[in-house]
Protein backbone atom coordinates (compact mmCIF):
# COMPACT_ATOMS: atom_id res chain seq x y z
CA UNK A 1 0.00 0.00 0.00
CA UNK A 2 3.20 2.17 0.80
CA UNK A 3 4.34 1.92 -2.56
CA UNK A 4 1.53 1.99 -4.29
CA UNK A 5 0.66 5.67 -2.76
CA UNK A 6 4.67 6.62 -3.47
CA UNK A 7 3.56 5.87 -7.13
CA UNK A 8 0.81 7.74 -7.15
CA UNK A 9 2.60 11.24 -5.50
CA UNK A 10 5.31 11.02 -8.32
CA UNK A 11 2.91 10.20 -11.46
CA UNK A 12 0.29 13.34 -10.15
CA UNK A 13 3.17 16.37 -11.33
CA UNK A 14 2.63 14.58 -14.31
CA UNK A 15 -1.26 14.58 -14.84
CA UNK A 16 -1.11 18.66 -13.54
CA UNK A 17 1.16 18.94 -16.48
CA UNK A 18 -1.28 16.71 -19.09
CA UNK A 19 -4.00 19.18 -17.59
CA UNK A 20 -2.40 22.25 -18.37
CA UNK A 21 -1.35 21.32 -21.95
CA UNK A 22 -5.05 20.37 -22.66
CA UNK A 23 -6.12 23.70 -21.35
CA UNK A 24 -3.77 25.54 -23.39
CA UNK A 25 -4.89 23.66 -26.64
CA UNK A 26 -8.75 24.38 -26.33
CA UNK A 27 -9.61 26.56 -28.67
CA UNK A 28 -11.18 30.33 -27.93
CA UNK A 29 -13.78 32.29 -29.49
CA UNK A 30 -15.31 35.64 -29.12
CA UNK A 31 -17.79 36.87 -27.23
CA UNK A 32 -20.67 39.64 -27.10
CA UNK A 33 -21.73 41.94 -24.34
CA UNK A 34 -23.99 40.53 -21.95
CA UNK A 35 -25.82 43.70 -20.92
CA UNK A 36 -29.67 42.63 -21.32
CA UNK A 37 -29.81 43.64 -24.80
CA UNK A 38 -29.92 41.40 -27.91
CA UNK A 39 -26.59 41.40 -29.67
CA UNK A 40 -26.35 39.38 -32.77
CA UNK A 41 -23.19 38.13 -33.63
CA UNK A 42 -21.44 38.21 -37.50
CA UNK A 43 -17.77 38.11 -38.38
CA UNK A 44 -16.02 39.31 -35.67
CA UNK A 45 -18.15 41.68 -34.46
CA UNK A 46 -21.62 42.10 -32.28
CA UNK A 47 -24.49 44.28 -33.40
CA UNK A 48 -27.47 45.36 -31.59
CA UNK A 49 -30.44 46.82 -33.39
CA UNK A 50 -32.49 49.11 -31.26
CA UNK A 51 -36.43 48.22 -31.64
CA UNK A 52 -38.85 51.21 -32.02
CA UNK A 53 -42.12 50.83 -29.88
CA UNK A 54 -44.97 48.06 -31.60
CA UNK A 55 -46.46 49.66 -34.28
CA UNK A 56 -44.85 52.74 -34.47
CA UNK A 57 -42.44 54.37 -36.52
CA UNK A 58 -39.99 56.59 -34.33
CA UNK A 59 -37.30 58.96 -35.26
CA UNK A 60 -34.00 59.85 -33.99
CA UNK A 61 -31.44 62.27 -34.42
CA UNK A 62 -27.81 61.66 -34.77
CA UNK A 63 -27.05 62.67 -31.46
CA UNK A 64 -30.12 60.80 -30.32
CA UNK A 65 -29.07 57.80 -32.14
CA UNK A 66 -25.40 57.98 -30.78
CA UNK A 67 -27.13 58.26 -27.03
CA UNK A 68 -29.05 55.39 -27.97
CA UNK A 69 -26.06 53.09 -28.12
CA UNK A 70 -24.97 53.66 -24.52
CA UNK A 71 -21.00 53.49 -24.83
CA UNK A 72 -20.68 51.52 -28.02
CA UNK A 73 -20.41 52.95 -31.91
CA UNK A 74 -23.17 53.59 -34.32
CA UNK A 75 -23.23 51.01 -36.51
CA UNK A 76 -20.40 50.75 -39.62
CA UNK A 77 -19.44 48.73 -42.73
CA UNK A 78 -16.54 47.45 -44.03
CA UNK A 79 -17.45 45.30 -46.64
CA UNK A 80 -20.53 44.21 -49.06
CA UNK A 81 -20.81 40.74 -46.58
CA UNK A 82 -21.72 43.03 -43.41
CA UNK A 83 -24.22 45.34 -45.29
CA UNK A 84 -25.74 42.50 -47.11
CA UNK A 85 -26.07 41.30 -43.05
CA UNK A 86 -27.56 44.38 -42.08
CA UNK A 87 -30.36 44.40 -44.67
CA UNK A 88 -31.29 40.85 -44.61
CA UNK A 89 -31.95 41.06 -40.41
CA UNK A 90 -33.89 44.25 -40.97
CA UNK A 91 -37.01 42.83 -41.38
CA UNK A 92 -36.60 40.87 -38.04
CA UNK A 93 -36.58 44.20 -36.19
CA UNK A 94 -38.55 46.64 -38.33
CA UNK A 95 -41.63 45.66 -39.66
CA UNK A 96 -41.02 48.65 -42.77
CA UNK A 97 -38.25 49.90 -44.39
CA UNK A 98 -36.05 52.02 -42.47
CA UNK A 99 -33.04 54.27 -43.17
CA UNK A 100 -30.06 53.48 -40.97
CA UNK A 101 -27.65 55.85 -39.05
CA UNK A 102 -24.18 54.99 -39.96
CA UNK A 103 -21.25 55.92 -37.99
CA UNK A 104 -19.58 58.00 -40.48
CA UNK A 105 -18.92 61.87 -40.79
CA UNK A 106 -17.15 64.56 -43.02
CA UNK A 107 -14.02 65.29 -41.99
CA UNK A 108 -12.85 68.98 -42.97
CA UNK A 109 -9.14 67.86 -42.86
CA UNK A 110 -9.14 65.19 -45.56
CA UNK A 111 -12.28 66.61 -47.05
CA UNK A 112 -13.86 63.19 -47.46
CA UNK A 113 -16.08 61.04 -45.19
CA UNK A 114 -15.08 59.03 -42.48
CA UNK A 115 -16.01 56.54 -39.86
CA UNK A 116 -15.84 57.35 -36.18
CA UNK A 117 -12.16 56.33 -34.97
CA UNK A 118 -10.59 58.06 -38.11
CA UNK A 119 -11.37 54.96 -39.74
CA UNK A 120 -10.95 55.72 -43.74
CA UNK A 121 -13.79 53.66 -45.93
CA UNK A 122 -12.56 51.46 -47.75
CA UNK A 123 -15.83 49.55 -48.66
CA UNK A 124 -19.02 51.91 -50.01
CA UNK A 125 -22.33 51.49 -51.64
CA UNK A 126 -23.33 54.90 -52.38
CA UNK A 127 -26.85 55.58 -54.21
CA UNK A 128 -25.35 57.91 -56.22
CA UNK A 129 -21.43 58.23 -57.11
CA UNK A 130 -20.75 61.73 -56.86
CA UNK A 131 -22.57 61.64 -53.40
CA UNK A 132 -19.55 60.91 -51.51
CA UNK A 133 -17.36 63.39 -52.42
CA UNK A 134 -18.93 66.41 -54.29
CA UNK A 135 -19.66 69.67 -52.51
CA UNK A 136 -20.40 68.43 -48.86
CA UNK A 137 -21.71 70.70 -46.63
CA UNK A 138 -19.88 70.19 -42.70
CA UNK A 139 -22.70 68.84 -41.15
CA UNK A 140 -22.75 65.95 -43.61
CA UNK A 141 -23.56 62.11 -41.95
CA UNK A 142 -24.69 59.03 -43.93
CA UNK A 143 -27.97 56.85 -43.80
CA UNK A 144 -28.63 53.28 -45.07
CA UNK A 145 -31.62 52.46 -46.80
CA UNK A 146 -32.75 48.46 -45.65
CA UNK A 147 -34.36 48.18 -48.66
CA UNK A 148 -31.75 48.68 -51.30
CA UNK A 149 -28.79 48.55 -49.19
CA UNK A 150 -27.55 51.94 -50.78
CA UNK A 151 -25.75 54.68 -48.53
CA UNK A 152 -27.15 58.40 -48.72
CA UNK A 153 -25.76 61.59 -47.23
CA UNK A 154 -28.18 63.52 -44.75
CA UNK A 155 -27.99 65.90 -43.01
CA UNK A 156 -26.81 65.65 -39.11
CA UNK A 157 -28.29 68.27 -37.48
CA UNK A 158 -31.42 68.52 -39.36
CA UNK A 159 -32.32 65.24 -40.44
CA UNK A 160 -33.69 62.80 -38.49
CA UNK A 161 -34.02 58.73 -39.04
CA UNK A 162 -36.07 55.70 -38.08
CA UNK A 163 -33.58 52.98 -37.79
CA UNK A 164 -30.32 52.85 -35.09
CA UNK A 165 -27.86 49.84 -35.51
CA UNK A 166 -25.37 49.70 -32.51
CA UNK A 167 -22.26 47.56 -33.01
CA UNK A 168 -19.09 46.75 -31.44
CA UNK A 169 -16.35 43.92 -31.05
CA UNK A 170 -16.78 40.31 -29.68
CA UNK A 171 -14.31 39.86 -26.80
CA UNK A 172 -11.88 37.11 -26.54
CA UNK A 173 -11.72 37.91 -22.83
CA UNK A 174 -14.95 36.57 -22.03
CA UNK A 175 -14.15 33.38 -24.54
CA UNK A 176 -15.70 29.84 -23.76
CA UNK A 177 -13.43 26.65 -24.88
CA UNK A 178 -14.83 24.81 -27.44
CA UNK A 179 -12.43 21.92 -27.95
CA UNK A 180 -12.50 19.96 -30.97
CA UNK A 181 -13.37 16.41 -32.02
CA UNK A 182 -9.47 14.85 -32.41
CA UNK A 183 -8.39 17.09 -29.28
CA UNK A 184 -11.07 15.10 -26.95
CA UNK A 185 -9.74 11.94 -28.81
CA UNK A 186 -5.97 12.86 -27.49
CA UNK A 187 -7.60 14.23 -23.88
CA UNK A 188 -8.90 10.46 -23.80
CA UNK A 189 -6.32 8.32 -24.99
CA UNK A 190 -3.76 10.44 -22.68
CA UNK A 191 -5.67 9.25 -19.66
CA UNK A 192 -5.77 5.39 -20.33
CA UNK A 193 -1.79 6.03 -21.36
CA UNK A 194 -1.49 7.33 -17.76
CA UNK A 195 -3.97 4.70 -16.10
CA UNK A 196 -1.68 2.16 -17.63
CA UNK A 197 1.27 3.66 -16.83
CA UNK A 198 -0.08 3.47 -13.02
CA UNK A 199 -0.87 -0.10 -13.21
CA UNK A 200 2.31 -1.11 -14.69
CA UNK A 201 4.14 0.31 -11.98
CA UNK A 202 1.66 -1.02 -9.56
CA UNK A 203 1.90 -4.81 -10.90
CA UNK A 204 5.78 -4.28 -11.08
CA UNK A 205 5.93 -3.52 -7.07
CA UNK A 206 3.35 -6.13 -6.08
CA UNK A 207 5.16 -9.48 -8.44
CA UNK A 208 8.75 -8.48 -8.06
CA UNK A 209 9.20 -5.78 -5.78
CA UNK A 210 11.07 -3.58 -8.00
CA UNK A 211 9.47 -0.49 -6.16
CA UNK A 212 12.02 -0.17 -3.54
CA UNK A 213 14.61 0.04 -6.01
CA UNK A 214 12.76 2.28 -8.77
CA UNK A 215 11.39 4.69 -6.42
CA UNK A 216 13.82 5.74 -3.78
CA UNK A 217 15.35 7.21 -6.62
CA UNK A 218 13.64 9.74 -6.96
CA UNK A 219 13.00 10.14 -3.34
CA UNK A 220 14.26 12.97 -1.22
CA UNK A 221 17.61 12.73 0.82
CA UNK A 222 18.56 14.71 3.93
CA UNK A 223 21.63 16.11 4.01
CA UNK A 224 24.36 13.33 5.99
CA UNK A 225 23.66 13.68 10.13
CA UNK A 226 25.82 11.73 12.15
CA UNK A 227 24.12 8.97 14.13
CA UNK A 228 23.24 9.12 17.80
CA UNK A 229 25.15 6.47 18.44
CA UNK A 230 28.11 7.95 16.75
CA UNK A 231 27.35 11.57 18.72
CA UNK A 232 27.53 9.59 22.00
CA UNK A 233 30.64 7.92 21.50
CA UNK A 234 32.10 11.27 20.30
CA UNK A 235 30.56 13.03 23.85
CA UNK A 236 32.43 9.94 26.09
CA UNK A 237 35.69 10.69 24.54
CA UNK A 238 35.53 14.22 25.32
CA UNK A 239 34.88 13.38 28.65
CA UNK A 240 37.65 10.90 29.08
CA UNK A 241 40.24 13.62 27.55
CA UNK A 242 39.02 16.27 30.07
CA UNK A 243 39.59 13.57 33.14
CA UNK A 244 43.11 14.91 34.55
Amino acid sequence: MESLEKSHRYLSPLCCVFVLCVQLQLGITGDCPADGRTWVPFGGGCYYFVHGEEDTIKSYTFERAKTLCQGFELLTIQSAEENDFVIKYSPAVWKNNVNVWLGMYYDTNSEDMRWFGEQPVGFSNWEDILSSSDLLPLDTCVALHSNTGKWENVSCLEQAENGVVCETNQKAEEAKPKPSALLSALVILSVVAIMGVSAVIWFLQHKYNLGSTILTAFEYHPPFRVLDTDRSCLVEAEETDSVP
